[in-house]
């Protein structure tokens, strides 16, 4: 199985709201929560009680359309509200991470690092530091990971940023994302992904739903062609319309009935008649 590794802050972790996105499930792909592989749901990287949709859901599901028969492991490491200072190479994420990412990789090849962060640091010209900081995290993760030519996709930082909300105070959100982008042209194997279009919460700061699904595509698409991603891909609305009509496999129905019967949507009666069309799938 191959296993992506997903850090930064709450952008990557995710804050669009869970109820404005038809929900992704899918059997191969999985999440490592508690030491162990579990199918994916949303919030994937729930480090927060306000988490919600990132980008690697959808970066996974069009993976595995890539990838028939195949399993792919999302390993969530992001925190909401990180600096990079908070991600130095002694500090308490970046070991938390590392330490994730080899428990995942007693089962699964580490295939890539998606990376997005830097609204935490678009005031104050920490800019100005923040090059050597991002090179000195990339290079120790590669290190200690023995994976000196793993792929990292960096997300730009949204453009709706410094105007309203909680988004007001990143001022020097086009400094963060010239550097970002500096970092992907120069260093190896490292891909710049857009957030061109993407539009935000009404906090001003975060990428809502919709926009998250559309970044988790542009970062797939840095992956797998191994390029950089400086415009919004023309099949985006297109993908999203077919993700959305996807069938569930049985193994996806049945953890979708018993997902809702344990939260208490609906009664053991409407439980136990809906398993009963489980046969009726593949």
């Amino acid at each position: 199985m191959k296993s992506i590794l997903l850090i930064g802050q709450s952008n990557m972790a995710g804050r669009g709201f869970i109820e404005d996105v038809p929900p992704i499930y899918n059997e191969k792909i999985n999440m490592l929560r508690n030491g162990r592989w579990q199918m994916m749901s949303e919030p994937i990287n729930f480090e927060r009680h306000v988490a919600g949709v990132g980008p690697a859901a959808s970066f996974a599901q069009a993976w595995t359309e890539d990838h028939p028969g195949e399993s792919i492991g999302l390993i969530p490491c992001a925190e909401g509200g990180s600096s990079i200072d908070e991600w130095s190479i002694d500090g308490l994420l970046t070991r938390h991470a590392i330490s994730e990412a080899k428990f995942a990789m007693e089962t699964s090849e580490l295939a890539g690092i998606l990376w997005h962060q830097g609204e935490s640091d678009s005031y104050g010209e920490r800019y100005k530091t923040y090059k050597d900081k991002l090179l000195t995290l990339f290079k120790h993760l590669r290190e200690e990971l023995k994976t000196p030519d793993v792929p990292i996709m960096i997300g730009e930082l949204g453009h709706f940023l410094g105007e309203t909300g909680f988004g007001k105070s990143a001022v020097e959100y086009k400094q963060i994302n010239q550097v970002l982008s500096e970092v992907a042209r120069t260093e190896g194997n490292c891909y710049f992904v857009t957030s061109k279009d993407l539009t935000a919460n009404p906090d001003g700061i975060h990428i809502n739903s919709l926009s998250q699904r559309k970044f988790g595509i542009r970062y797939y698409e840095a992956f797998s062609k191994q390029k950089h991603v400086f415009d919004p891909l023309d099949s985006e609305h297109a993908w999203m319309e077919k993700a959305a009509k996807r069938e569930l496999t049985k193994n996806e129905y049945l953890f979708v009935q018993s997902t809702k019967f344990a939260l208490g949507q609906m009664s053991f009666e409407e439980f136990s008649s809906n398993l009963s069309t489980l046969d009726e799938r593949k």
